[in-house]
C-alpha cells in the first residue's frame, strides 16, 4: 500500500511540474475573430441537434482558426465567438482579410426560442458588438 501512495504522489509531482502555464516565450496568442454572418434553421424541432454555419474574418495571414466559444449567456441565448490564434514569430504576414466558413453543432433542449448573439467586432469605444438571430422552437 506505500508503495502506491508513493508512485501516486510522484506522478501527481510529475504532472505539477511537467506543465508550466507561464507564456514567456510563446510564440502566439489568442483572438476574437469578426463574424460577418451565420446560417441558422428558420425554426428548430426539441431534442435535435442542428449545424450552424459560420462565416468569419481573418485579418492576416498568420492568423489560424481555433474553434468557437460559445457562452450560456441565459436559459436559451448563446453568445458565439469565433476564436484564431495568432502567430507572433513570423515577419512576413499578408495583411488581407480572408473570409473562411466553420460550423458547429447545437443541440436543442428547451421549448423556448432561442437566441444567438454572433460576435462582430469591436466599436470606436472598444465595446462588443453583436448580430442577433431569434430561432422559435417548434411545439410538438
Amino acid at each position: 500500500m506505500r508503495n502506491k501512495i508513493m508512485l501516486l504522489a510522484t506522478v501527481i509531482a510529475l504532472i505539477c511540474n511537467g506543465c508550466s502555464i507561464d507564456d514567456d516565450g510563446a510564440n502566439f496568442h489568442f483572438t476574437a475573430l469578426e463574424i460577418v454572418d451565420a446560417e441558422v434553421p428558420e425554426s428548430f424541432d426539441l431534442n435535435e441537434t442542428y449545424q450552424i454555419s459560420v462565416n468569419y474574418l481573418k485579418p492576416d495571414s498568420c492568423t489560424y482558426y481555433e474553434g468557437f466559444d460559445v457562452i450560456k449567456d441565459s436559459l436559451t441565448v448563446r453568445s458565439v465567438v469565433a476564436i484564431g490564434s495568432v502567430r507572433t514569430d513570423f515577419d512576413d504576414c499578408t495583411e488581407e482579410l480572408i473570409q473562411e466558413t466553420a460550423s458547429f453543432n447545437f443541440q436543442v433542449i428547451y421549448s423556448d426560442p432561442y437566441t444567438f448573439k454572433f460576435y462582430t467586432g469591436d466599436n470606436s469605444e472598444g465595446e462588443a458588438q453583436y448580430m442577433e438571430i431569434v430561432v422559435p422552437v417548434n411545439k410538438p
